[in-house]
């Protein structure tokens, strides 16, 4: 079990597994567990497989590894679990994250993440025992060039149409349409009584929107009847497209380790398993955290219950204090009234 504090920090541990493993011609599965206690607002949980070629001596955010998998939380944009796969043949970029956007667990509860790679070059994701994410490693990671390409030597035909509408040539624009005026004299304004033009100048009328303009003419358009639709440029296999049965394989794992960046630091992480038989591991996570989630939740719940009772409880309190308080300085401020009465009242009858 993993706890990790303060905040604020990169944080690095791995341990050796004892062994090289592959998994050629067998399944992969790397599963922990992750609790985020501290409510984590931004920070990374996720777990990496390491090559024995890694210098784990100096572990940190630039030393290759070869699977990366978990939870990584930041503010409202970004709730995902990162599947990344180390890149094949020395091939650029070096690491390849998942096409599929995984929505990881926010709350405080305990989670379990399971990654499976089997070895017909498919995939799965659970969370809690669920699967989230499944499908073809070659789809969901870009190892590979795509299958087709377009056709560099394919063209546009030139009479080719792929225009949806074409002018009306029906509607013709009628005779006079440009003469009407956008603005006109507003019949209904008069000159002032008591305009004098030779102090005020020449009245001019003021003008108002034409109600008979209607804008500028467009003419209306009608569908093509030469239409094709939208010209899709033709694919052909690409030359520099190969197969390959043995994206899922990883010849040399070695370590197991977390190597994370959290702000708010407390996540737990426990359970760590690296196996070959996704049977046992689901069974060894209902095993573990199946055997004490309900507890767990019932536990959460309960803390919450007493939160908010506390927090009706002080605000009670306050404000029981706060009519207190306004209860005490009535008096004061009804004597210091009664007195100021008491010395209007004297200062009338002197006057009388």
């Amino acid at each position: 079990m993993l706890f990790r504090s303060p905040d604020a920090r990169f944080y690095a541990m791995s341990a050796d597994m004892g062994q090289t493993v592959t998994n050629e011609g067998k399944p992969l599965v790397l599963q922990f567990s992750a609790k985020h206690e501290q409510n984590l607002d931004c920070g990374g949980g996720y777990i990496k497989l390491f090559p024995s070629s890694s210098d784990m001596k100096s572990m940190g955010g630039d030393t290759p590894y070869s699977i990366m998998f978990g939870p990584d939380i930041c503010g409202h944009a970004t709730k995902r679990v990162h599947v990344i796969l180390a890149n094949k043949h020395d091939r650029l970029p070096a690491n390849l994250m998942i096409k599929d956007d995984i929505e990881c667990k926010t709350d405080t509860l305990t989670h379990v993440y399971t990654l499976i790679l089997y070895p017909n070059n498919t995939y799965v994701v659970k969370i809690d025992d669920e699967p989230v994410s499944t499908g073809s490693v070659e789809e969901m990671w870009d190892f590979l060039p795509p299958k087709d390409i377009k056709d560099p030597a394919a063209t546009k035909p030139e009479d080719w149409d792929d225009r949806p509408h074409v002018p009306d040539e029906d509607d013709v624009k009628p005779d006079g349409y440009d003469d009407v005026p956008e603005s006109i004299v507003d019949p209904d304004a008069l000159k002032p009584a008591d305009w004098d033009e030779e102090e005020d100048g020449e009245w001019i009328s003021p003008t108002m929107p034409n109600p008979d303009y209607k804008g500028p003419w467009r003419q209306k358009t009608k569908p093509n009847p030469q239409y094709k639709g939208p010209w899709v440029e033709p694919t052909i296999p690409n030359p520099d497209y190969e197969t390959d049965d043995s994206l899922y394989k990883f010849d040399d794992l070695r370590h197991v380790g977390f190597e994370l960046w959290q702000v708010k630091a407390g996540t737990i992480f426990d359970n760590i398993l690296v196996t070959d038989d996704p049977a046992y591991a689901s069974k060894f996570a209902q095993e573990t955290w199946g055997a004490m989630k309900d507890g767990e939740k019932a536990m959460m719940d309960e803390v919450e219950q007493r939160r908010q009772k506390a927090e009706a409880d002080e605000a009670l309190a306050k404000a029981a204090a706060d009519a207190a308080k306004a209860k005490e300085d009535t008096p004061e401020d009804a004597a210091a009234d009664d007195e100021d009465d008491d010395d209007d009242a004297d200062y009338t009858h002197d006057e009388l």
